[in-house]
């Protein structure tokens, strides 16, 4: 086998596992902030949105940082050392003593994370060119797959092996992403720029300022569009639903679809940007999920939901993986875990993002208006890809 195949298999595995650890606590942290002691439902609400929350802002600043280190170290060395840190990190919140220590571990474990950064960056400097979607393509699902489905997993968990084997089972996941990271990943790395440069130093030598610019915007509206419903669905959910007994489920079941969608068509999307160009395909995919949202405020029950949801899924498929090749194929060498890193943070502040827009427009103007400005997002996001990236890259 080939290494970069070999690689991408492991870093699937890597991805996967770090992504579910960054969202699994979701569901379970009002549930696990109550056992702490807490018992104000207003205090469980503030404490449980500031430990969701912290880990996000905290990866979005860390994560450029992880991604020049990589670039100067090589990239074997942070997988590594980003998930065993999240195995001890994560495994230590199961025998938190109070809220706020809880609070400081959620903390750290946005400081050390950069598995996925790392992983993206090994990837596409190992890939040729030929293979380079496909191999992104499917790495992504990775990420997008561990995310969405990780609330439904940790609250899967909770229900069957109880509150605190929560942390302890994720926390023995990644520490078997950090084994076979260690003895399976094979990089040949050579350090070409001693200097460390700064943020400034490094956009001053980016060869395409304006593409670098709307491919970042664009993975930030990207995660938005994706994390906005989170915090509403479950109620959304409620009102369409006449069977309140398992309404979590259902809202698990609604949220993850799109992660099961992404996983199927995220690969075939990747592997047809190689052919006819991930800037056609980033438009196209653009256009689909911001009319897919329009729907969506207007279906009658949850099954409705969950379909539309999956066929968002299959759209969104199609833009993480054309973002990665696009920054490949404009960033040089030496600069592409730096590049990649900026790009991480930008979907980290996404995520945050879309669950403060999701909350505050449900609150202030109705759950379906969630839908509508997500589309509108979406939909200006691909005029301005349009002109940007799609009328640049097809004169090439």
């Amino acid at each position: 086998m080939k290494m970069w195949k070999r690689n991408l298999i492991v870093c699937w595995f890597g991805m996967f596992v770090t992504s579910i650890g960054m969202s699994q606590i979701a569901p379970v942290l009002p549930l696990y902030i109550k056992h702490l002691g807490i018992s104000n439902t207003a205090l469980i609400e503030q404490f449980s949105g500031i430990a969701f929350g912290v880990t996000f802002i905290i990866s979005a600043i860390f994560s450029p940082i992880w991604g020049q280190a990589a670039d100067k170290v090589g990239r074997k060395p942070m997988l590594l050392r980003a998930s065993l840190g999240m195995a001890i990190v994560v495994g230590s919140m199961g025998f938190a003593k109070n809220v706020y220590v809880l609070i400081g571990l959620r903390l750290l474990q946005g400081t050390i994370t950069g598995y996925s950064t790392a992983c993206t960056t090994l990837i596409a400097t190992q890939t040729d060119d030929e293979h380079a979607g496909w191999a992104l393509g499917t790495l992504s699902t990775a990420n997008i797959a561990g995310s969405l489905l990780g609330p439904t997993i940790g609250g899967f968990i909770e229900e069957i092996f109880g509150l605190q084997n929560v942390f302890s089972i994720t926390g023995a996941l990644l520490l078997i992403a950090f084994i076979t990271t260690a003895l399976f990943v094979r990089e040949s790395f050579t350090r070409e720029d001693k200097k460390v440069l700064s943020i400034k130093e490094i956009w001053s030598i980016v060869p395409e300022k304006s593409l670098t610019i709307t491919i970042l915007v664009t993975f930030f509206i990207l995660t938005v569009s994706l994390y906005s419903v989170e915090p509403i669905i479950t109620v959304y959910v409620t009102q369409l639903s006449q069977n309140t007994s398992h309404v979590a489920l259902i809202a698990g079941m609604a949220f993850s679809a799109s992660g099961l969608a992404n996983i199927i068509a995220a690969p075939r999307l990747g592997k047809l940007s190689d052919k006819i160009g991930a800037h056609k395909v980033i438009l196209v995919a653009l256009a689909a999920a911001g009319l897919i949202f329009i729907p969506q405020a207007f279906v009658k029950n949850s099954w409705q939901l969950m379909g539309l949801r999956f066929l968002l899924g299959l759209a969104s498929a199609g833009l993480i993986p054309s973002v990665n090749i696009l920054v490949k194929k404009i960033t040089p060498s030496s600069l592409t875990g730096r590049v990649f890193g900026i790009n991480m943070s930008a979907g980290y502040l996404g995520v945050f993002g879309g669950s403060v827009l999701g909350g505050q427009v449900s609150a202030y103007l109705g759950i379906r208006y969630v839908f509508f400005i997500t589309s509108a997002l979406l939909l200006i996001n691909a005029v301005w890809v349009y002109f940007k990236v799609y009328k640049k890259l097809s004169l090439n």
